[in-house]
């Protein structure tokens, strides 16, 4: 039976694996010690030209993988979603693959192909756990300079992402100012505030209290700390949607909560006691249901958690010297830098801090506050608002923006 795929899709793709670091050539990290060996799950889209100088490097956000585009071996497009950022990346598309030469990859950490704290310690051979190194967004980022240097890129045309993916394209632009040409950074910041911090210390409070976590030894136990991964995961939700999105998707609906039993989460998935459990806002059953998703379906390292957010909680772009504009004094790129106005997770005014910064260096920086519904998760929504009525899909803005900065970065690099 012929498989029919979506237009502008680049079809079926490759998770490629890229092993470095052996030892005695481990890779040194921030906080001190060395990591190896290292593998990177990546994958790669279109084709680099003769010059070697239409490499683009996709940037995945803290829960993401290495597969940003496309459909994996198995899967049914029909059926089955793409990868996280497909409507961006293809043939025609913002990230034009018939122009373009796009790498993601997977970062260090994480627990979707790359080394994390879920893979063997070959010193142990036992899981890594706790013992993990600790990781930062400039490990990330050089692990990733290393998978370029494989595939023997020097320069990239630009480096983009969102959230965490954002402040991965600020890190190389800063450590590699010979590499980068442009760099959009996407609903970011240069370094958290108290109360990003926060959101993140009650997703780690939640996983370490949760019984099953066997102080990050639950590999041998054969356990999965459900429960505490689960709130994390709703909590890191409530932040990535608008108060307008909510209000629209949920307003006050009411609904019956499921059966105390029913369902793979049964056990614990009720957040109330007793009669009080009988009926639930559709907002709680909302959450739930990406707490199971994200435990069960995408199966999410609890440890991963762990690492990734404090990686993301340390960075902070302007180092010792407490000065952003300090940061990009030897940098050579040009920026898009793009927010969004009901995202209150990373609101503008943190992606105005990196204009100034930047504009003090006299770069050229373009810095666009986008208006949505749909909060922090907007760059990983295609369509501002679906076809209602007869009236056609309004598209979210930021492709096309991103669409007409890099054709100019290409015109001119």
């Amino acid at each position: 039976m012929k498989t029919h795929l979506p237009q502008g899709s680049v079809g079926f793709v490759e998770t490629k694996r890229f092993t470095f670091a052996e030892p005695p050539h481990e890779m040194p990290m921030d906080t001190g010690g060395k990591l190896g060996p290292i593998t990177l799950a990546y994958e790669t889209y279109g084709k680099l030209s003769r010059e070697k100088n239409n490499a683009v490097l996709v940037q995945h956000a803290f829960s993401g993988s290495a597969h940003a585009a496309g459909f994996l071996p198995g899967q049914d497009p029909s059926k089955e979603k793409p990868g996280w950022w497909d409507f961006l990346i293809g043939p025609g598309r913002a990230l034009d693959t018939e122009k373009y030469f796009v790498i993601c990859s997977n970062v260090i950490g994480s627990c979707y192909g790359s080394t994390g704290p879920s893979s063997v310690d070959p010193k142990t051979g036992r899981p890594y756990g706790l013992s993990f190194p600790v990781v930062t967004i400039g490990d990330m980022v050089r692990a990733q300079a290393h998978l370029l240097d494989h595939l023997g890129i020097e320069r990239l045309l630009t480096v983009i992402g969102g959230s965490m993916g954002g402040m991965q394209a600020l890190q190389w632009a800063v450590d590699y100012p010979d590499r980068v040409a442009s760099a959009i950074p996407i609903a970011t910041t240069s370094r958290h505030s108290p109360q990003q911090i926060a959101f993140n210390h009650v997703g780690r409070a939640a996983i370490l209290a949760d019984p099953e976590f066997h102080e990050g030894e639950y590999y041998g136990w054969r356990t999965v700390p459900e429960r505490g991964l689960s709130v994390a995961r709703m909590v890191g939700f409530i932040t990535y949607l608008s108060d307008r999105k909510m209000h629209e998707k949920f307003g006050r609906m009411k609904q019956l909560a499921a059966s105390k039993m029913s369902g793979r989460q049964g056990k614990w998935a009720e957040g109330t006691i007793g009669q009080h459990s009988a009926i639930e806002f559709s907002v709680e059953g909302y959450l739930k249901h990406q707490g199971e998703i994200f435990v069960f379906d995408r199966r999410f390292d609890a440890n991963s958690y762990l690492c990734i957010t404090k990686a993301i909680d340390i960075f902070d772009l302007s180092g010792s010297s407490g000065r952003l504009a300090k940061a990009f004094e030897n940098v050579k790129s040009k920026f898009l830098i793009i927010s969004f106005d009901t995202d209150w997770l990373y609101p503008t005014y943190q992606s105005q801090e990196i204009r100034n910064a930047i504009l003090q260096n006299g770069l050229a920086v373009a810095c666009l506050e986008l208006s949505t519904i749909h909060g922090h998760d907007a760059f990983l929504i295609e369509n501002e608002k679906p076809p209602e009525g007869g009236k056609p899909v309004v598209k979210n803005k930021m492709i096309q923006v991103v669409r007409d900065f890099l054709g100019n970065v290409a015109a001119r690099p």
